[in-house]
């Protein structure tokens, strides 16, 4: 290791500066979203099989739950515009923007070009979380998804429940394509109820045992129209490891809303962002 120099001190305790400030971001309407989901009616609802994956539809304007029926289980959740599956949420963007775990108020951010919220955090039950002593929280966007490639290189087995390829044939069976050409729409995840971090002396991602039990829920306004995809990780509340068949897991629950038009107001869909795409002057 090389040794430090004279102004080391001086150059760690320079403060640093959020890289992208909120304060101009449009504030969602949480009292509208609030009115809306008070008067939703369900509609639709979507069990997820432990270890699988299944998609929905939402329709812009509907409200959408997933939560945990039965008992702790974490979730890798994909969203795609249900019109063109080009536009797909944007993990490292919601990330850089909102930080590295969600809550209410957030949003999921699509992808360029469009650059737009797709869906909106309306309610929470594992909001109490915070951060705890290890700097672990809720509902991350961070990592990528359990996948066989990285299970491959590291363990050298075959397997196919990992999250990824959960992903992988609820697309395929959704839309008809064939797994490679589905498993090109598969992308980084929002992970719901997966309470992650950053070990504080090496900086490695971590997970721990999910807080959520039974009945626990995180809810969703739908900015576009939505294609969604839920793998119930075969880590179960991720306690251990992933990519297994050794963890305890449970089904996850999606169910879709639809509120009463009026209690929308002058609500509409976000347009896509308006850069013009010139890339020069």
């Amino acid at each position: 290791m090389t040794q430090p120099p004279d102004d080391a001190s001086a150059r760690r305790a320079i403060a640093p500066v959020i890289c992208y400030p909120t304060d101009s971001l449009p504030a969602p309407d949480l009292a509208l979203y609030a009115a809306a989901r008070a008067s939703a009616r369900k509609v639709d609802a979507v069990m997820i099989p432990p270890r699988e994956a299944a998609s929905f539809r939402v329709n812009a304007g509907q409200i959408f739950r997933i939560s945990c029926p039965e008992g702790s289980q974490v979730g890798d959740l994909n969203l795609w515009n249900a019109r063109d599956l080009s536009e797909r949420f944007y993990s490292g963007k919601t990330r850089a923007l909102h930080g590295t775990h969600l809550t209410i108020g957030d949003r999921m951010w699509s992808s360029f070009p469009t650059l737009r919220p797709m869906a909106t955090v309306i309610a929470d039950s594992l909001a109490w979380y915070g951060a705890d002593d290890f700097g672990g929280r809720v509902h991350d966007v961070i990592g990528t998804r359990c996948d066989p490639y990285t299970n491959r290189l590291l363990s050298g087995g075959e397997y196919h429940h990992c999250c990824h390829s959960n992903l992988t044939r609820a697309v395929a069976a959704e839309t008809g394509l064939g797994l490679p050409q589905a498993e090109a729409h598969v992308h980084d995840v929002l992970n719901v109820f997966m309470c992650t971090g950053f070990t504080h002396d090496t900086g490695q991602y971590f997970l721990k045992a999910s807080p959520a039990r039974a009945g626990d829920y995180i809810e969703f306004f739908a900015e576009i129209d939505l294609l969604g995809a839920l793998s119930a990780c075969p880590g179960g509340d991720c306690s251990a490891q992933h990519s297994s068949d050794a963890a305890a897991c449970f089904p996850l629950l999606v169910e879709v809303f639809q509120p009463e038009q009026a209690t929308l107001g002058g609500w509409s869909s976000p347009p896509p962002n308006g850069y013009s795409r010139r890339h020069r002057d």
